[in-house]
């Protein structure tokens, strides 16, 4: 499993170890269009490209904007291709090579951390950075954002081949989640099992790493669900 892995994330010069790395890195968070009032609670993300909406037809397709309209939030995006807690980091500009600073920037009522997947590809070689930049970004945000509500959601996985580094590093996320007065979001790794891309019934697009419109549109009612058995519910 790990050298398949490994092939995906090296598929071009330009995929660095993470899902389509290869794409330009964002000059400036998303906000989607909308017509949520200003005075809104302002949500910000810090994600990957799950969370980025990566292979929608549109942004208005991917599962943080559409749990965002659902609930009136305005949306702030900052979720980048390829970016893990330390995967791809250093290599990303306009400020994307520490996203947890554009968070606490953005003064949020709401901050969602949905990070790990691509940390799986350079988990042999930085675990114990990992481990600690986890532990790190979590305690930054709450110290920037002492009154926010902070969702901490399981790493999301794209494959029926589970590693074992991705049990131990969405326990990592949990344990961080809890030690900062998180909440937090287990099961999101299996949201997509029996609709990946080898499956019959498949909610992958093309590229088979990324969900299509039907595979987020299930990621928000999943999130949905989840968000509403918190106490208290959001």
């Amino acid at each position: 499993m790990r050298t398949r892995l490994l092939r995906i994330a090296a598929l071009t010069a330009s995929v660095m170890l993470g899902l389509v790395a290869c794409a330009p890195a964002s000059p400036s968070a998303e906000v989607p269009t909308s017509t949520t009032p200003t005075d809104a609670p302002v949500v910000s993300f810090y994600g990957d490209s799950y969370t980025r909406g990566t292979d929608a037809s549109s942004s208005n397709e991917r599962w943080s904007t559409i749990i965002s309209v659902d609930r009136g939030w305005q949306e702030i995006n900052h979720s980048e291709n390829g970016l893990g807690f330390v995967n791809l980091r250093a290599r990303l500009r306009n400020g994307l090579d520490d996203v947890p600073a554009l968070v606490i920037a953005d003064h949020p009522d709401i901050v969602f951390v949905t990070m790990g997947l691509n940390d799986n590809f350079s988990y042999d070689e930085r675990a114990d950075e990992i481990h600690a930049t986890i532990d790190s970004d979590l305690q930054r945000l709450r110290n920037g954002l002492p009154a926010a509500r902070i969702v901490v959601v399981e790493p999301f996985w794209y494959t029926a081949d589970r590693p074992a580094s991705l049990d131990v590093i969405s326990g990592w996320v949990e344990d961080a989640a809890a030690r900062t007065g998180a909440d937090h979001i287990d099961g999101a790794s299996r949201w997509l099992d029996g609709h990946y891309a080898d499956d019959a019934d498949s909610w992958m697009a093309g590229d088979g790493l990324h969900p299509n419109d039907t595979g987020y549109a299930h990621m928000a009612e999943q999130m949905d669900a989840a968000l509403r058995a918190l106490d208290p519910p959001l």
